[in-house]
């Protein structure tokens, strides 16, 4: 399906950011860099996990999945994973 499409491009997207995350934490020590980077792993992981859930709830509701848009991460910062 099409929509599998998008869906396999944000799963790409998160397993991305995963890798990069498991990379940054093997590390012996992290700079500061490292560590604001991590944070800004996390939100975006919040963001795109989010995406993914709501283009799932919007198809399997028979609308259109690519209506769901990257919330700002104030609002899906402090999800409950």
């Amino acid at each position: 399906m099409a929509n599998d499409n998008k869906d396999t491009s944000v799963l790409g997207h998160i397993d991305g950011l995963v890798k990069e995350e498991e990379q940054l934490y093997a590390k012996q020590e992290l700079t500061d860099e490292d560590r604001g980077r991590l944070e800004k792993i996390k939100i975006e992981l919040d963001q795109y996990w989010d995406l993914l859930r709501q283009r799932r709830a919007l198809r399997e509701f028979g609308r259109d999945p690519n209506q769901a848009k990257v919330r700002p991460p104030d609002v899906v910062e402090d999800y409950e994973q």
